[in-house]
């Protein structure tokens, strides 16, 4: 597929890398193609182009938001509302608040009664999200490897064929998934975010990944 990757900061620059390895032709999407890193990382990764938002958003099959969650609605306006309208959209985003952890717990601008892939869908009203990647470290978003076995990637969305498409893409790049159910789910997922960050900000552990065991 055509992928395009709305922000360019690691994590969008990882799964730029991931996407490219598995085949698919990447775009990297950034307000300032010519930031100093990101000539560096053309120059180290010819196969993945870089271009400004819209223009990525414009030529995607399936878009990928992987900016910080508070300017993800900015983001999206860059991009072009139109050029979200029947494609698939990761979103990889997390709504952390600029305020520093508390006792090693971050802290968000939503709430557990409205997640932002919620207000992300409303934004984008014909867009297929898909919540993914919001519940571990950018180290591990592909091909982790962990002595207790595969991890677990949880996603949601209101799309069912949309959510297939991106459960294959998860399974390629090494995870097991578990479909939590439509969007509202996304209000559970997004705080493992701050779950999965208290051991890295307590006591500086930052390699592990959630598993769901069942019987």
């Amino acid at each position: 597929m055509k992928v395009g990757i709305i922000g360019s900061g690691i994590v969008g620059q990882v799964l730029a890398n991931a996407f490219n390895a598995e085949g698919h032709q990447v775009t990297l999407g950034t307000r300032n193609i010519s930031k100093e890193e990101l000539v560096a990382f053309k120059n180290n990764h010819p196969t993945i182009a870089i271009n400004n938002f819209a223009d990525t958003a414009k030529n995607a099959d399936l878009i990928v938001l992987a900016v910080a969650g508070s300017v993800v609605t900015e983001a999206i306006q860059l991009a072009g509302h139109e050029h979200f309208a029947h494609k698939i959209v990761i979103d990889a985003t997390n709504p952390i608040a600029a305020a520093p952890p508390e006792n090693g717990v971050l802290k968000f601008f939503t709430d557990l009664n409205e997640s932002l892939m919620e207000k992300i869908q409303k934004e984008v009203p014909d867009a297929q999200v898909v919540k993914a990647f919001s519940c571990v470290g950018n180290a591990f978003m592909y091909q982790p490897s962990f002595p207790g076995g595969t991890p677990t990637m949880f996603i949601a969305g209101n799309n069912t064929d949309a959510k297939k498409i991106v459960t294959d893409i998860l399974i390629s790049f090494g995870w097991e998934v578990e479909d939590m159910g439509l969007m509202e789910a996304a209000r559970a997922i997004e705080p493992l975010c701050i779950l999965w960050c208290l051991p890295g900000f307590t006591k500086n552990q930052w390699t592990h990944a959630f598993k769901l065991l069942k019987l």
